[in-house]
């Protein structure tokens, strides 16, 4: 994805969300660091990748305990 300098995007402006509305979007940034992402308005979401593998895995029911012993020892010095 594109990113312009604030500065460059005050001087392309109609150029840069000319580009945005037919599908290429940018990022505005100041000093190098991004401040705004410009979209079209009916650009599609992004869609979320949580809950992708719902009901194809299962965790253990002591996953939040599994290798606490072994945790333990190595912090302790004990190992």
């Amino acid at each position: 994805m594109r990113v312009v300098n604030i500065g460059e995007a005050r001087t392309h402006l109609s150029c840069l969300v000319r580009a945005a509305a037919e599908g290429e979007p940018f990022v505005i940034a100041r000093a190098g660091k991004p401040l705004v992402k410009v979209v079209a308005l009916d650009a599609p979401e992004p869609h979320s990748r949580i809950g992708f593998m719902a009901g194809e895995i299962s965790v253990p029911d002591d996953f939040g305990g599994m290798g606490a012993d072994e945790i333990g020892a190595t912090f302790s010095g004990n190992n």
